[in-house]
């Protein structure tokens, strides 16, 4: 394949777009959670700042870039800094194979609305999600704190344990797909959502990109009843704002990827396919602030419990399920 400067342009052009969509969806997602965890709690939330609050998350960057920055005497000072950055980049790169719409013709070429259109797509998800552990479990280490240390050994074993299963729940959307690429995924759906034919697959997705993100009720490396704050207790400034918005943008991306493994993507009537996909973006995202909202926080030992005794058998379970309907159909 031989690119042109047309080409490159393009390629450009949507890695600016990429870049501006997710940083700004992401600093509305923390607008948007704490309007409506005000609205779940019956209290206003914040609303001082511009018109309806809207200027908020202008308000929160200037205080992260304003406030001072510390780094603990007894840490490892470069562990310490490139921490948080491990913990966002892969969020941000995931982006770089999720589809958000059907290719279009743009002066004369046919243009893929995503950055790469990967025959493996599905595997590169699952081996940037992987990397994401080592920011929580090198800031943990390098911050040289007891309550940070238990907080990133925590989320270690947490992500390991749910990782296994949220790509065991994948393989029977693979098996049904035939494919790994994302665009292919979407287009075996045009007939009825994956979500119709594998319920438990996607009930077992859902509560493991919960966990994943380290999100309520799955909170633990946080804990800020036990351990503070946890991996990120020495952490203030920009460097916390770092693993704060690659916890926003992972949720987005995360909320993308179910759209996409389970509800057909762009896929709808009427509406704009583009429209359809962020619409069931918003659903997801809604569902990941409605659930801290609305349940408790797990003890560690149910938190494992759930992910090695209940989702990795029966996510085995679906895949022998699925290969015996496939094979008899």
């Amino acid at each position: 394949m031989t690119w042109d400067a047309l080409d490159i342009v393009l390629m450009l052009g949507k890695i600016v777009v990429l870049f501006a969509v997710i940083l700004t969806l992401a600093a509305y997602m923390v607008l948007a959670e704490r309007r409506i965890l005000g609205w779940i709690q019956d209290r206003i939330g914040p609303n001082r700042v511009g018109p309806f609050g809207l200027l908020q998350p202008l308000a929160d960057v200037i205080k992260m870039l304003t406030k001072e920055d510390m780094i603990p005497k007894a840490a490892d000072r470069f562990l310490f800094s490139v921490a948080p950055a491990m913990a966002a980049i892969p969020a941000i790169l995931t982006f770089a194979i999720i589809p958000v719409g059907a290719p279009e013709v743009l002066f004369g070429r046919q243009v893929h609305l995503q950055i790469a259109d990967l025959d493996v797509g599905v595997l590169v998800f699952l081996a940037l999600s992987s990397i994401a552990v080592y920011g929580v479990a090198l800031g943990g280490w390098a911050s040289n704190s007891k309550y940070a240390l238990l907080g990133s050994i925590r989320g270690l074993s947490q992500l390991i344990s749910y990782e296994l299963s949220m790509g065991l729940s994948l393989v029977p959307v693979v098996m049904l797909a035939k494919s790994l690429r994302l665009s292919e995924i979407v287009d075996a759906q045009a007939q009825m959502p994956f979500i119709v034919y594998q319920p438990l697959a996607f009930a077992i997705f859902l509560v493991s990109i919960l966990a994943e993100c380290r999100r309520i009720p799955f909170d633990l490396p946080e804990a800020e009843g036990e351990l503070v704050a946890g991996f990120h207790t020495e952490y203030s400034g920009m460097r916390f704002g770092l693993f704060f918005v690659g916890e926003y943008i992972n949720i987005i991306s995360l909320s993308a990827l179910a759209s996409l493994f389970f509800l057909g993507g762009w896929r709808g009537p009427l509406l704009p396919p583009i429209l359809w996909f962020f619409i069931k973006v918003a659903l997801f995202a809604f569902v990941f602030i409605w659930v801290r909202g609305t349940l408790p926080r797990l003890r560690y030992d149910q938190l494992m419990h759930l992910g090695w005794k209940f989702l990795t058998p029966l996510a085995l379970l679906n895949i022998l399920a699925t290969g015996w309907w496939l094979a008899l159909r």
